[in-house]
């Protein structure tokens, strides 16, 4: 099969039960998403497909075959983070960091959902662009789980990101 993986096409042959997860991790070398609960439950392995949030461990790798994944790792420029890797340092948004690649991406996900109007379940006006208060945030965020309980300061660094976007 072949995938677009961070702006790069990569061919690879797999397995038809290989999780997208275990693609990424033992046959591209891409090991930023984490294997956490292998049950979609935690979002440690949260990646990007054709722009919209998955959790990598529930996707058949050979249903992305032609398809764009952006991991943790393809957020930012070789040389340089992306404004919401910068505030997540700057929040502390982080503690063991375990989690920190699907809470990334997650939020990447995210905002790029209300940039394009669409509600979450505590979106209050329908008719009004997304205001993105805590609750939208955590609300959206919800599918990331951190075992450190850094929820505060992600929140923090993604609504800085939100408001410098």
């Amino acid at each position: 099969m072949t995938v677009e993986v961070n702006g790069a096409s990569r061919e690879v042959a797999l397995d038809n039960r290989t999780t997208l997860l275990d693609a990424l991790r033992e046959h591209l070398d891409l090991t930023g998403a984490k294997k956490g609960c292998d049950h979609g439950q935690c979002g440690s392995c949260t990646v990007l497909l054709d722009g919209r949030r998955v959790k990598s461990c529930l996707v058949f790798a050979v249903t992305v075959d032609g398809r764009s994944v952006v991991t943790v790792e393809g957020l930012a420029g070789p040389d340089e983070l992306s404004p919401l890797q910068a505030a997540f340092i700057a929040h502390d948004a982080f503690q063991c960091g375990y989690c920190t690649p699907g809470q990334l991406c997650s939020a990447r996900g995210m905002l790029d959902e209300v940039s394009r109007g669409w509600p979450s379940a505590v979106t209050g006006d329908l008719n009004t662009p997304v205001e993105l208060t805590d609750a939208e945030i955590r609300e959206r965020m919800a599918g990331n789980l951190c075992r450190c309980a850094a929820y505060p300061h992600i929140v923090a660094a993604v609504r800085e990101t939100a408001a410098s976007s």
